[in-house]
């Protein structure tokens, strides 16, 4: 049985604590992490082969297995948790200031948000991420990942904890749901008095579930319905690598394709090439009426079903439509983007505004790949969650995404008239 009020009020005492950390404590805790990630690599890779080889034996397929294994992965993650220190410190930071007429200073100061609540699925390493993000915050956190990574995340918050304690910082600024029973998520969501904000990562049923459920603030954001609209100026051979990169490269994540948008002046040349590239590297397609009847011979093409164009595919699928401009292919990710990233290949400037001008995801794109929407790529060094709702923040959230701020006024005697 897990006390998840005493979690929450561990987890409120550690923030305090970990508030009062400065910068250099807070990155030599950092640095003891990386090293004891590396230095007890057996052990947390044998958790892992436990968790490995229980979802082989459930056949969850080669996509989850992949978001689960940590194989190759340990070294990149330690690296991941260095780079953490060389990132300046929000915490502190002065965002703007002025004199107002009255003689009023005023000034506004990042704080830590405090108390995070993570759920999320399948991906051990976001343990790993996560943790060293609120560290670098002062943000304490209670970490609750799925069922099917319980070993892997024990092995690496047992050494997270550890790495704290020796550097001198409060071990329950970073706890762990280590129980898969999923009445602690709804019990977690109900802990407004002691956790400031929920972060999930997993499928849409989760975000909403935490929506409906919490009565603490939820980010929601991971869900990813991506297009490409290709444009008749676009440079074909350009798009067509930017489109094999955007499927390709990572096809299990959120940021990867999942549709293409082709103005229908280029489609019977155009979609001849896509499917002979990226057919031959394992993809399959999903292709509207006017997109099968340019190339639904082959047998790696199947008409798209009601419900394609709103699937995260998170494998090897690519949908297919055919239109016959920007404004219909506009219309269709307004239909079914979820938010995340959609992007445009054109060589014609005032399309490319107005793409942008009408389509309001996280990230936009004008002749590049939707695999950058991630922190590390758009120079935020490292992220927690990739946010596609409006509130306090959107698209990858870095370290200022994990603070508030506090208003300071200094006055001299100064008395409202």
């Amino acid at each position: 049985m897990i006390d998840m009020l005493e979690m929450g009020k561990t987890a409120r005492r550690a923030a305090r604590q970990l508030a009062r950390a400065s910068t250099a404590q807070k990155n030599a805790a950092l640095l003891a992490i990386a090293a004891c990630l590396e230095s007890e690599a057996d052990s947390i890779l044998a958790a892992n082969d436990l968790d490995l080889a229980d979802a082989r034996a459930r056949d969850i397929g080669e996509a989850l297995l992949d978001r689960l294994s940590l194989y190759s992965r340990l070294a990149g993650i330690a690296a991941d948790v260095r780079s953490v220190v060389a990132l300046p410190d929000p915490v502190g930071e002065t965002i703007d200031q002025e004199t107002l007429p009255n003689g009023l200073r005023v000034s506004r100061r990042r704080t830590p948000i405090g108390v995070l609540g993570v759920i999320y699925e399948a991906r051990p390493n976001v343990t790993v991420d996560v943790a060293a993000l609120c560290v670098k915050t002062s943000n304490a956190v209670i970490l609750r990942g799925g069922s099917e990574t319980l070993r892997s995340n024990r092995a690496l918050v047992k050494v997270i904890r550890e790495a704290l304690h020796a550097a001198g910082l409060p071990p329950d600024a970073v706890q762990f749901i280590d129980d898969p029973d999923r009445r602690y998520v709804g019990e977690l969501l109900r802990l407004n008095e002691y956790v400031d904000m929920i972060i999930p990562r997993g499928g849409a049923s989760l975000h909403q579930f935490c929506r409906e459920n919490s009565t603490i603030p939820v980010i929601t954001g991971g869900l990813g319905i991506c297009h490409l609209y290709v444009d008749a100026s676009a440079d074909l051979d350009a798009a067509l690598n930017v489109i094999f990169n955007a499927k390709t490269q990572r096809p299990s994540v959120c940021n990867a394709l999942d549709t293409i948008l082709v103005q229908e002046s280029i489609a019977s040349d155009f979609l001849p090439r896509v499917l002979d590239h990226l057919g031959k590297h394992g993809v399959s397609f999903r292709a509207d009426p006017a997109a099968f009847g340019l190339i639904g011979a082959d047998a790696r093409v199947t008409a798209a079903g009601p419900d394609d164009f709103d699937t995260e595919w998170m494998n090897l699928t690519l949908g297919i439509r055919v239109v016959d401009g920007v404004e219909t292919a506009i219309e269709h990710i307004q239909t079914h983007s979820t938010g995340h990233s959609d992007g445009i290949l054109t060589r014609d400037r005032v399309q490319a505004a107005h793409f942008v001008d009408e389509i309001d995801s996280a990230a936009v794109y004008v002749n590049a790949s939707t695999r950058f929407t991630d922190g590390g790529q758009l120079g935020l060094s490292a992220e927690i969650a990739v946010s596609t709702q409006k509130l306090h923040a959107r698209g990858p959230m870095g370290l200022r995404e994990l603070t508030s701020y506090k208003w300071i006024v200094e006055g001299d005697g100064h008395v409202r008239p």
